[in-house]
């Protein structure tokens, strides 16, 4: 990174996210906010004005920030992703619960500027992640079941970071193809099957509980975040790394694995 400070975008800024990101930001040495958006009025978080989310394509051109943080929801992230692609801004975006044709036209953006897309920016959930592929992969024949509970505004479910941890194991774990949402009834396990449980309950800001089972014996892998301003710190990593990248398609580990190679 060059000695300028870094200067960032920041939507969904009335958001639980945005306002995280946007006191994270105000605490970190080196960032400045030059752009904070939102779809309705907010008065100012951390002493920065919010403006009309409508107007961004203005505030891009005109301040020009080194990249833009986004955790708001599917439609409106592709709209900012375009924005971002006009404007020539990096996008890291955590927003989740896209579709496949919205996950195509992010990824059209990634043409024309850098963008980081990751379901979670907890350096513990990539560390998660990790450990998941190599048990599963050592362990062939376990049953797997993963368990994830938010807190009860979360609207996606399982979360994005349930989703990605299962494409992880069904990546090693070629037996398992069927993901079973929650068990009612006669529903004993069958063969290819992964238990997937989405729990929603109070102010829970994330878990995530991956169980393999088998041979009389069972291994569990937990995260647990502790408040939302782990997310924040980490989507600023990974703004601050992707601010000198080339245009192109990244995840969070890639911003981990640069910075193991730092040291």
């Amino acid at each position: 990174m060059s000695a300028d400070p870094l200067s960032i975008a920041v939507t969904g800024a009335g958001g639980r996210m945005g306002r995280e990101v946007i006191e994270a930001a105000a605490a970190r040495e080196g960032v400045t906010v030059a752009v904070a958006v939102n779809r309705t009025e907010t008065d100012p978080v951390a002493g920065v004005a919010v403006g009309d989310a409508d107007r961004l394509d203005d505030l891009l051109a005109s301040e020009a920030p080194d990249a833009l943080v986004d955790f708001t929801g599917p439609d409106s992230a592709v709209a900012y992703a375009a924005a971002c692609a006009d404007a020539g801004v990096p996008l890291v975006t955590g927003t989740t619960g896209f579709g496949d044709a919205q996950i195509d036209d992010i990824r059209a953006a990634s043409e024309a500027v850098p963008v980081l897309k990751a379901s979670n920016f907890a350096r513990g959930v990539a560390a998660l992640r990790r450990a998941v592929r190599e048990a599963a992969a050592a362990l062939p024949g376990y049953d797997v079941e993963l368990t994830e509970t938010h807190h009860n505004a979360k609207r996606d479910a399982p979360s994005g970071t349930a989703k990605s941890i299962l494409d992880d194991v069904e990546g090693v774990r070629e037996d398992l193809d069927e993901r079973v949402h929650g068990r009612e009834g006669d529903a004993p396990r069958e063969s290819g099957e992964i238990g997937v449980h989405a729990r929603r309950a109070g102010d829970v800001t994330g878990e995530h509980e991956f169980l393999l089972a088998g041979n009389r014996e069972t291994l569990e892998l937990t995260h647990r975040a502790g408040d939302r301003g782990v997310f924040a710190e980490g989507a600023l990593d990974a703004a601050e790394w992707l601010a000198e990248r080339d245009p192109g398609w990244y995840g969070f580990g890639d911003v981990l694995d640069a910075g193991a190679a730092d040291e």
